[in-house]
């Protein structure tokens, strides 16, 4: 068996910077901020944008995502596509 092949997992503690909300979990991510925790000790800490305590899915509410932007800058960016209908016609053959 081979040696120094897996992850040391290590508690860290992930915050949800949209929900106010914090969890402890053992991981492998490497962070450079940390935090003192409940129990008086300090732990590396991870933001996320998304957890449980604001995911639609669990929170039954809806969240505006701007897709609009996003489209509108892809656009912008790529041109609008063009269908041309006379290239897309299948060519008749008049004999």
């Amino acid at each position: 068996m081979q040696t120094d092949i897996h992850p040391h997992y290590r508690p860290v503690v992930f915050k949800d910077t949209g929900a106010d909300f914090a969890f402890i979990t053992q991981s492998t991510i490497e962070t450079n901020d940390t935090i003192v925790w409940e129990d008086g000790n300090e732990y590396p800490l991870a933001t996320v944008e998304l957890s449980s305590a604001s995911h639609p899915f669990f929170t039954g509410q809806m969240k505006i995502v701007d897709t609009a932007g996003r489209v509108e800058r892809f656009e912008r960016r790529y041109g609008r596509r063009r269908r041309n209908e006379e290239s897309d016609a299948p060519e008749s053959s008049e004999e």
